[in-house]
């Protein structure tokens, strides 16, 4: 800003001299190419001086912090690159063990399984073999009790048909009704 007034001040007092004449654009005047130099030379040495520095120091600053955040973000995505293969790892790892776990759980239940239904048909034969021998004892008890029956029923119709002496038709008729009271089990 300063340099800017310098210079418009310079230019002012080389041309205060001519103040009648118009200068065209192509005429050349050596005082005021010579002022221009001198204050662009002074203008160079004021940035160099005041200003060059802070500029480049922030343009360095600058550049520096990109960098970082170049190499911050290169590092956190090479981070989160492993953090997902670890991911992908440890996914893998729990589907092979629930595979696993189904599979372990499938054979057990199928073992139960064929335990069950062995043990059953096991307890199965042996209630039809208990109840064979209860039937085959019952079947027994039920011959012999039928033979003393039949027994006793034959010695009372051979008494009464002794102790009568009867004919054909009335012996026919005495085992008709020993024979109505045997009873039919």
């Amino acid at each position: 800003m300063i340099l800017i007034i310098l210079h418009n001040l310079f230019v002012g007092i080389l041309l205060s001299g001519d103040v009648h004449e118009k200068p065209s654009l192509l005429s050349v005047n050596p005082g005021l190419i010579i002022w221009t130099i001198v204050v662009f030379v002074l203008f160079l040495l004021l940035l160099k001086k005041f200003a060059w520095k802070p500029i480049i120091g922030a343009l360095n600053n600058r550049e520096k912090t990109i960098q970082e955040a170049l190499e911050n973000a290169v590092k956190q995505n090479k981070e989160s690159a492993e953090t997902f293969e670890k991911n992908k790892k440890i996914i893998a790892e729990a589907h092979a063990q629930s595979s696993k776990i189904l599979s372990d759980a499938k054979e057990l239940a199928v073992k139960l399984k064929d335990e069950i239904v062995s043990k059953a048909n096991e307890e199965s034969n042996k209630n039809i073999e208990r109840a064979k021998e209860q039937i085959e004892s019952m079947k027994s008890t039920a011959i012999e009790q039928m033979r003393g029956d039949i027994t006793d029923i034959a010695l009372q119709a051979a008494e009464k048909i002794l102790s009568k002496n009867l004919n054909r038709d009335s012996q026919i008729e005495i085992i008709d009704d020993f024979m109505k009271k045997i009873p039919k089990n």
